[in-house]
């Protein structure tokens, strides 16, 4: 018989992996992985894709030139479609949404922070967990790009930076293959009690039970004919119906965004590598300069009387020539503040026409910004009155509970 010592160091070793914290520099050549075979549906996970958090811009003057908040919201909601549709051809999951963000209700929850975003480099942290919040993975994703890069994708509509999509998809693929058919149950079951307990808690009371690390099991399961859970499972239709509406509104900035965030990413690369090359040819020029100058110098210094008139017109060519070096070092130096200059203005005119969109849904007014999370929760509110008004509950007194 196995004692409970053992169970504890099992415990502990399927932890490990979970809650570790690793970074992964993607290689250019990453492709997504697509499943050999048809997932049986039962076997399927449903995954929501929060809107990601835009993170910091950096605190470096130069290598903030041309970025923005504004810029950076844009992002965070341009990146989880990407991922999402990265994920839809993988075969691996049932229904793939973007969500905002504290959205209760997914089976599956990916989570992700912006951590560099400039053209070149993008860097992603990315959190996974399950509906009975044991986290998969929390992990760092960094890949960077040329402006060859570009180029070979211009006209193609391809994403730059793809393989760090594919990276992430391949992830959570390989986690989630590695649970078993009975986890999985598990976990779509726990999903659909804590909306059912998001939604009305004192009518599910008691079917689940929370640990002090706030993971969740299922304590017991209501009967299969049970109306209260015909009606959850009613309104839950309704809500993906929501979700799905939010989805098309995310697709079509997704779609607006594409193109006018492919060329400013590529221009403003281009000007950062512009702006290097006068950088490295200016030093280069003022140090030939400084030391045609010193040597000069030294030549007055050293030599003798006749050597200082041999060398009259040398050194009157080095001097004049090293300080013509210098002067036009500078000039090159001033002429990359002008580069700079101009990625700011690309960044600018970006975020100009990547507003975010206002939409209508079922008649009332949403923009998709940072707001959406509280529309999304005004929704939510929406639901308990529904089912209130269907189950002949006080809806105030079943929104409270919920609160």
């Amino acid at each position: 018989m196995t004692s409970p010592v053992h169970w504890l160091l099992y415990g502990l070793v399927f932890l490990l992996p979970a809650c570790s914290t690793t970074h992964q520099n993607v290689r250019r050549d990453v492709q997504v992985q697509r499943a050999a075979t048809e997932v049986a549906e039962n076997h399927l996970l449903d995954v929501w894709i929060a809107l990601f958090s835009p993170g910091e811009l950096p605190e470096d003057k130069d290598d903030s030139k041309g970025l923005s908040p504004e810029i950076r919201k844009a992002e965070a909601r341009y990146m989880p479609v990407q991922l999402r549709e990265t994920m839809e051809k993988t075969g691996y999951w049932g229904a793939v949404r973007v969500v905002p963000q504290n959205t209760e209700g997914a089976e599956v929850l990916v989570q992700g922070k912006i951590l560099a975003s400039d053209g070149e480099k993008l860097e992603l942290q990315i959190t996974a967990v399950d509906a009975t919040g044991q986290q998969w993975f929390e992990r760092t994703y960094e890949e960077e790009a040329a402006l060859a890069d570009y180029r070979q994708a211009e006209g193609t509509g391809r994403e730059v930076f793809q393989p760090l999509y594919n990276a992430i998809a391949n992830d959570l693929a390989e986690y989630r293959n590695g649970l078993s058919a009975e986890r999985i149950v598990t976990i779509r079951r726990v999903a659909s009690l804590r909306f059912a307990d998001d939604l009305a808690p004192d009518a599910f009371k008691g079917y689940l039970q929370e640990n002090a690390s706030g993971e969740y099991a299922v304590a017991r399961l209501p009967a299969r004919e049970d109306p209260m859970v015909r009606r959850i499972n009613a309104i839950r239709e309704r809500d993906f119906m929501l979700v799905d509406t939010l989805n098309g509104h995310f697709d079509n900035f997704h779609g607006d965004m594409q193109e006018p965030y492919f060329q400013w990413r590529k221009s403003r690369l281009a000007e950062l590598e512009a702006m290097r090359a006068i950088q490295r040819d200016a030093r280069n020029r003022k140090l030939l300069g400084a030391a045609a100058i010193i040597g000069a110098i030294a030549i007055e210094a050293l030599g003798g009387d006749s050597t200082r008139a041999s060398t009259s017109s040398l050194r009157n060519v080095m001097l004049v020539g090293g300080a013509y070096a210098v002067k036009t070092g500078f000039d090159k130096a001033s002429e990359a503040t002008i580069h700079r200059d101009a990625i700011e203005e690309l960044g600018e005119s970006f975020a100009s026409e990547s507003q975010p969109m206002v939409v209508d849904v079922e008649g009332e007014t949403h923009k998709l910004t940072g707001s959406a999370e509280a529309q999304y929760a005004e929704w939510r509110t929406l639901l308990r009155k529904i089912y209130a008004s269907e189950t002949g509950l006080d809806a105030d007194d079943n929104n409270d509970a919920a609160q």
